[in-house]
């Protein structure tokens, strides 16, 4: 069986250099997962409805990713000093 492996991966962002459209309301395409890996530090993920009322906060960490199902709205806040990476993937990650 083949190794499920990451198509893209954004740039390493700490909490000076988050872009502003990741700290807002947004979501990944049709098809398209996304896995949030805290380097250092942690990270808030708030994931949303379709309406945008938060459903779940998670704090993630380097040893607790965040996985992102295709089209599932969401947005992150930094906890402090951190740094992260997001990796999207063509299924689910593992």
């Amino acid at each position: 069986m083949a190794e499920i492996r990451p198509y893209r991966s954004t740039p390493v962002f700490d909490q000076d250099r988050l872009p502003r459209a990741l700290r807002a309301r947004h979501d990944t395409k049709p098809g398209v997962w996304g896995l949030i890996r805290v380097i250092t530090g942690q990270l808030k993920l708030t994931l949303l409805d379709a309406a945008g009322a938060p459903v779940a906060e998670l704090i993630l960490t380097p040893a607790s990713p965040g996985r992102i199902a295709p089209q599932q709205p969401h947005f992150v806040t930094p906890i402090g000093p951190m740094q992260m990476q997001i990796d999207f993937y063509d299924q689910p990650p593992p």
